[in-house]
């Protein structure tokens, strides 16, 4: 059992795993700091100095000042500025992702049109078959070089 686990933590697709993972936890910082510290502020500021990550819902009837007085009371409220920050957050992070794909996608197509056909079809049966092979797999005739 353990030379399987080995096997497996050893597969480069596992430790490519593990590195997207340390970089995306590490640019989801990045994004947070940009939206709490850069994005929320000045928006919070033209809609009237507010501040987005301390607007809530008071459902306990006691009226605490602040979302941290609350918080320390222990009362029910509802932290709907905080809800508002990680959708921006998430948003953020998912532009920056799709264009990262989109960019690895187009990267990829244009490489796969450098390198020419990998396939050739068969004249007997018209199956796609590998440019190299001398026989075809679906019908079985020898093919010329």
């Amino acid at each position: 059992m353990f030379k399987e686990f080995r096997e497996f933590i050893a597969r480069g697709n596992v430790i490519d795993l593990a590195v997207a993972v340390v970089i995306g936890a590490a640019f989801g910082k990045i994004v947070t700091s940009l939206v709490d510290g850069i994005l929320m502020p000045p928006i919070g500021l033209l809609l009237g100095k507010v501040d987005f990550s301390s607007l809530f819902i008071d459902l306990s009837g006691q009226h605490p000042t602040s979302l941290a007085d609350a918080k320390t009371r222990g009362l029910a409220v509802v932290a709907y500025g905080a809800f508002l920050n990680d959708v921006i957050s998430f948003l953020i992070v998912a532009f920056v992702v799709f264009l990262i794909i989109k960019q690895v996608n187009r990267l990829k197509s244009k490489q796969a049109t450098d390198e020419g056909p990998t396939t050739k079809d068969c004249p007997h049966c018209l199956s796609s078959i590998p440019l190299k092979a001398t026989r075809c797999a679906q019908c079985c005739v020898e093919l010329a070089a």
